[in-house]
């Protein structure tokens, strides 16, 4: 290293060093190659202080002028692909302000009167993680409209219900498809009460203290559009809890998409049969020439415990730091990254493979007819004849123990053995062991049935039109 170099070095920390930077540890403490992703809110920031030091009379019109455009032409450079980026200088904070006083001289020196890169980091992060969650919101809106495309398209469709995985009612595909409506309903519903929080401006905290210069905090909070300031300054340059909980979103994303990937594997398989992918989003075999697989449900399922690793690497990051700040803080950017970029490119995607796949018509209908999905409507009947329930399902759970004896199904008994099972049956048990009758009957709200799936997709596309996005 050159005398000149080592001087350089020296002089990014001023007057306490003796000695520069190692190479070494410039090496491993940079983070400018993944943090640069903050410049558009770094320059903002910035751009705002400049302005409210200038209001409050801490540094002339001039030089505010002189940043705020010198900054301008650091942004165009950056999107241009222009800008030199320092690894020596850590991070975008240090390559940008670094950039300015080389652009512009002193007066890219007095950027930082009455700021910490503590603050300032702080609020670039709050400023991204919100701009984050607006897109988020977006992209979990177009899932909820493939949703309902499903379920308007398929309307009276019937598909065997499960639990255990195993067979038990009848439901409507449009009830199954409106029940993922649900779920991505409340992910953003989280993704809005999160936001109150990601929302409050750290800046004018400092490095932990506050500052002694008497500056306008609710004029820079005004000008980039948070809706409060932080109430206390050690906790507003070490806190993080805003970007853990965001990426904790994240996970109940990822989980509810889980679920449906691990549905739409099975669904495809040849035991099931129940749905056609788009060939588009699947891929075959080096080997075997007849083979389909649902490549884009498996990845997703694949990624979901990528960003849950992502959620405990954070919190396990702050569990034990002191107050204020600390250089372990770095480690919050990549993590939050990684699983905001994950998760949203998994709801992209999905959003596509959701409204293109096809229910197999035959295959669900003809499903319908095993695995006596009309026990608990005979045990219902049974119990409007004047049957307690608990009498009800032990006389239809023989009748099924009979079935299976003789390998049949409920609807294979005729009237005289069913009759047998109880007194109380008669001929109009008939309708009873239908799976459509037993669908149309289940029109309490929230229900299965026809009449009552149809208010739901009203209900969702009255609310998908009117919450706002963010």
């Amino acid at each position: 290293m050159s005398k000149t170099q080592e001087t350089n070095k020296k002089k990014l920390w001023g007057g306490r060093f003796a000695q520069a930077t190692s190479d070494v540890v410039e090496k491993f403490s940079a983070s400018e190659h993944f943090d640069r992703r903050l410049y558009p809110q770094d320059i903002l920031g910035s751009q705002a202080h400049a302005r409210m030091l200038s209001r409050c009379g801490i540094i002339s019109k001039q030089d505010a002028e002189k940043i705020v455009a010198g900054l301008e032409e650091i942004k165009r450079q950056i999107r241009q692909g222009s800008f030199e980026w320092r690894a020596e200088l850590e991070d975008v904070h240090m390559n940008i302000e670094k950039a300015l006083t080389d652009l512009i001289g002193e007066a890219g020196g007095r950027l930082h009167t009455a700021r910490s890169r503590n603050d300032q980091v702080a609020t670039d992060l709050r400023m991204y993680v919100r701009e984050q969650i607006m897109k988020v919101d977006r992209l979990l809106a177009g899932l909820q409209g493939a949703f309902i495309h499903q379920a308007r398209e398929h309307m009276g469709l019937i598909m065997p219900g499960f639990t255990h995985l195993q067979k038990a009612q009848p439901v409507l595909w449009s009830h199954h498809m409106l029940a993922y409506f649900e779920m991505f309903k409340r992910d953003r519903l989280r993704l809005r009460d999160c936001l109150k929080r990601v929302n409050i401006c750290p800046l004018g905290s400092a490095a932990l203290a506050g500052t002694d210069f008497e500056i306008d905090r609710y004029m820079t909070a005004r000008e980039l559009g948070f809706d409060d300031v932080c109430t206390n300054s050690l906790d507003a340059v070490s806190d993080r809890d805003f970007a853990i909980e965001f990426v904790f979103v994240l996970c109940t994303v990822m989980m509810h998409l889980s679920r449906l990937s691990e549905e739409l594997v099975l669904w495809t398989s040849s035991e099931f049969a129940f749905v056609e992918l788009p060939d588009a989003f699947c891929t075959g075999s080096s080997i075997m020439p007849q083979k389909k697989n649902p490549d884009v449900p498996e990845l997703v399922r694949g990624k979901t415990g990528r960003v849950y690793g992502h959620l405990i690497a954070l919190l396990t990051l702050m569990k034990g730091l002191p107050l204020a700040y600390n250089r372990d803080l770095q480690e919050d950017k990549e993590a939050l990254f990684d699983a905001l970029d994950t998760a949203s490119s998994c709801l992209n995607v999905m959003k596509f493979l959701v409204a293109g796949m096809e229910p197999r018509y035959d295959r669900l209908q003809e499903d319908t007819k095993t695995g006596f999905l009309t026990a608990t409507d005979l045990a219902d009947y049974l119990v409007k004849k004047g049957l307690p329930f608990r009498q009800a399902h032990e006389v239809v759970g023989k009748a099924v123990a009979r079935c299976i004896a003789s390998n049949r199904e409920l609807t294979d008994l005729d009237l005289a053995e069913l009759k047998s099972l109880h007194p109380s049956i008669q001929e109009d048990v008939l309708k009873v062991l239908d799976v459509k009758g037993s669908v149309d009957s289940r029109n309490c709200p929230g229900g299965t049935g026809t009449e009552a799936v149809k208010e739901q997709l009203k209900e969702a596309e009255r609310w998908l039109a009117g919450f706002q996005l963010l």
